[in-house]
């Protein structure tokens, strides 16, 4: 029996003391963090110097160093588990390790500001799950909102975080993992991540931006009364926190369309095909780094990473060097350069006219058939070609949408 460790997160009803005996906890594990990394610091400065070098400290060994000074130096650790400072130094030793192990890619640790930093603690132990309320070690019973989510059995740790006012708490969970045969011989999907639409499927299939217009306007007011408040006053936090449930709920709204939709895709298609998005450089072009980011590449496919081992599907990455824009779905032919504004792809030498987000979707089930392989392209164009002089997947306002951006020439879009 293989074991595995899955998450899972609700949102906490504490009562008004637990609330406060969590933000104490807060404070402790980021104090902690600030106090092993002050460590790691002087330890690095005094090996700069022409002295024999120092070994940096463990997790372990800065915890024990850490209750050795806290009845005489920090005796208000007491008031929370030894857990939330336990484990906020061996946070701090992952990112060590990372920085040392890859300095191209992790920075060395900074400290954690009171107020800037995200505000969560970790316990483990003794925590238990029932229907309506979960145990956690030194706070007691604390309610769920939500009946029966939780699993009850196998809880590794448990850490509770605050967002825009509320309290969360994630607990892992080790669960008996469910091997899931393979199946190739469903349909293959080309997944295209675009503008007008986040995401296109080969089959005609789009995820459509949600409506967040008035939610907009409501945070562009909210930021600009946080922006004319006093900082360290009363009615600033007031402002931060109604900022805060506005970007909560703008969140909340583009997850459940994206979790909804990676899950159709790892249900029902065998294979799932993905291009290798750089969009860090798309976003260069500022008109377009909104549009980009709402719809979140990067969540997508990480998504339909480990979506796709659950439902026993596959999901392949197309190299970033693959032409799914340029290239037409009908015959194979690559365009020299297409420009951003050109919705509708037109072949010049088979004069397939068809929709360039749905084109590309094309190309990319194809690159699973081998490197876009007649039989395969064949089985798709029988159910998608459109004829010549006619696009009905194209819309007026998805051909004039963009007029009045700035666009330039993008390779992947």
């Amino acid at each position: 029996m293989t074991l595995t460790a899955r998450g899972y997160k609700t949102e906490l009803r504490p009562t008004k003391a637990q609330g406060e005996l969590f933000a104490k906890a807060c404070g402790i594990a980021r104090f902690a963090y600030n106090w092993g990394l002050e460590r790691n610091n002087n330890v690095y400065l005094w090996n700069q110097l022409p002295h024999p070098p120092l070994k940096y400290e463990s997790p372990v060994d800065q915890h024990r160093i850490l209750n050795t000074k806290k009845a005489k130096d920090y005796p208000w650790m007491y008031e929370v588990s030894k857990c939330a400072p336990q484990e906020a130094l061996r946070d701090l030793g992952s990112a060590f390790h990372n920085f040392l192990m890859r300095r191209d890619r992790f920075r060395w640790p900074s400290y954690k500001n009171r107020h800037g930093a995200k505000q969560s603690f970790t316990l483990t132990g003794a925590v238990h799950v029932k229907d309506r309320a979960i145990r956690l070690p030194t706070f007691g019973w604390v309610k769920l909102k939500e009946r029966g989510y939780l699993p009850r059995s196998r809880v590794l740790y448990a850490t509770v975080s605050k967002r825009a006012g509320r309290w969360f708490v994630s607990v892992g969970v080790r669960r008996e993992k469910v091997r899931v045969p393979e199946n190739d011989d469903g349909p293959v999907a080309g997944v295209d991540w675009g503008i007008i639409h986040p995401a296109t499927v080969s089959d005609g299939t789009t995820l459509e931006r949600p409506r967040l217009e008035r939610l907009k306007w409501q945070e562009r007011h909210a930021q600009k009364a946080l922006a004319r408040k006093a900082k360290g006053s009363k009615n600033r936090l007031k402002s931060l926190l109604r900022h805060q449930k506005i970007w909560y709920r703008i969140t909340n709204i583009r997850l459940d369309r994206l979790h909804k939709f990676t899950t159709m895709l790892a249900r029902t298609k065998s294979v799932v095909v993905v291009e290798d998005l750089a969009a860090s450089k798309l976003a260069r072009n500022h008109s377009l780094a909104g549009a980009i980011y709402g719809g979140a590449p990067y969540e997508m496919r990480r998504q339909l990473e480990y979506k796709t081992k659950w439902y026993g599907s596959r999901l392949v990455v197309a190299p970033r060097n693959y032409p799914s824009t340029k290239m037409c779905s009908g015959c194979g032919g690559v365009k020299e350069e297409m420009q951003l504004d050109e919705r509708v792809f037109r072949c010049e030498v088979c004069g397939l006219t068809i929709n360039r987000d749905l084109n590309a979707a094309i190309n990319l089930a194809n690159y699973y058939y081998g490197t876009a392989s007649s039989a395969g392209r064949a089985c798709l164009m029988r159910e998608v070609t459109v004829p010549l002089g006619r696009c009905p997947q194209v819309k007026q306002e998805e051909r004039s949408g963009l007029d009045d951006h700035k666009l330039g020439t993008a390779e992947s879009l």
